[in-house]
């Protein structure tokens, strides 16, 4: 079963969120700093971290860029703040989900499972062959992406967006579309969240983001890969 670390300076809180993974047949490590998620996060092997906003030492986004330099791992955030320019901060520091407290812990559950299936805890049940666009590489058996044969790290949910539009060339999908097939259950946010991630996608596999060769727009509708000898 996945091994997940959940920090947070809210000691109840956790002890609650422990207990209740515990059921459900979850391996759970804690913490209740910055520091302290960095620390595990570097010396454990986690499927997912669930990290507060707001901690001590250093908060939720500074440890989240960290862990972001050694590790793909998923994250979700955990905050009491819901307004929607932090939660595009927190995707642009690295994170993959975002939920505000007081939350359901039905709902958190879901969420985890949603990205444990799209990660490498689920890799194995993946679609396995190799994809390719021009320099674009991607081994959905691996989870592994490349550039020009370099190696590129991609967090959990750009790995997905891009394995979409790698395995559906020329197929336009908004950005409605992308929420409810990539991140698994209607999101309560701003479109802006795959923006971001398109972005990052781009600056990270793109030979000229500023010019994207095969990450396109079509204005007004959403996003597509743009190459006919793609290969699946």
């Amino acid at each position: 079963m996945a091994k997940i670390l959940v920090v947070d300076d809210e000691r109840v809180l956790v002890k609650g969120i422990k207990f209740n993974l515990e059921n459900e047949g979850y391996q759970v490590e804690v913490g209740f700093d910055g520091e302290e998620a960095v620390e595990k996060a570097r010396e454990g092997s986690f499927d997912l971290i669930l990290l507060d906003l707001m901690m001590p030492k250093i908060d939720g986004l500074q440890a989240c860029m960290r862990i972001r330099e050694f590790s793909t791992v998923p994250i979700i955030m955990l905050t009491a703040r819901g307004e929607d320019t932090d939660k595009i901060i927190g995707f642009e520091y690295g994170a993959d989900d975002y939920i505000t407290k007081p939350f359901n812990l039905l709902e958190l559950k879901a969420r985890i499972r949603a990205l444990l299936r799209r990660s490498g805890v689920a890799a194995q049940n993946a679609k396995t062959g190799v994809l390719t666009a021009g320099h674009i590489t991607l081994d959905p058996g691996e989870r592994s992406a490349r550039r020009d044969g370099t190696p590129v790290e991609l967090t959990a949910k750009e790995f997905d967006l891009m394995e979409l539009l790698l395995r559906n060339p020329g197929r336009v999908y908004s950005r409605e579309n992308l929420l409810n097939v990539v991140w698994g259950y209607e999101y309560i946010g701003d479109y802006r969240t795959v923006d971001v991630h398109v972005r990052r996608l781009r600056e990270k596999l793109e030979l000229d983001p500023a010019n994207p060769q095969y990450i396109r727009t079509k204005w007004g509708v959403g996003y597509y890969l743009a190459n006919p000898d793609a290969q699946r």
